[in-house]
């Protein structure tokens, strides 16, 4: 085994990457990427530098951690930004911003809209008039929190 691994060349890092590249594109989900490219820059370096069978597996061993950290570190940030930003299954939150025209007078303080094919408990600081376009500006649990819009 050990003559195994004392062979390694260049040309077997290479070989070695682009097999562990080919098998990320059977959908390993990123798994394989970092390791394929950890060997594709071991086959680099020993180009340049004549490196022992240990040192080769050692820096193919660090490499492929430190590049496996780095993205998840990075993914990790994009994907928490993303959670924030992100209303899915929130029906009320996806609300805000959106406009409907008042069926009958909504009184101030709390009362019953009817938004789209439901209605909710909603809440207004002045009276407004049926017919008038009205806005939810924010959601308070489940309570829309409503004004009328502004004519532009």
């Amino acid at each position: 085994m050990i003559t195994l691994l004392e062979q390694m060349n260049v040309w077997h890092w290479l070989a070695l990457g682009l097999v562990l590249l080919l098998l990320e594109l059977l959908g390993t989900a990123g798994y394989l990427l970092w390791l394929g490219l950890s060997a594709m820059m071991v086959g680099a370096l020993l180009l340049a530098l004549p490196l022992g069978w240990e040192m080769q597996w050692t820096t193919f061993a660090v490499l492929s951690l430190f590049t496996t950290w780095l993205w998840w570190r990075y993914q990790h940030k994009k994907d928490r930004l993303g959670d924030n930003a992100r209303h899915l299954n929130q029906r009320t939150e996806q609300l805000v911003g959106q406009t409907c025209v008042l069926q009958e007078a909504f009184p101030i303080g709390q009362g019953r809209l009817q938004f789209g094919d439901t209605t909710w408990i909603a809440k207004a600081e002045s009276n407004i008039s049926s017919g008038t376009l009205v806005e939810v500006v924010r959601v308070e649990g489940i309570i829309l929190i409503i004004q009328e819009k502004a004519k532009q």
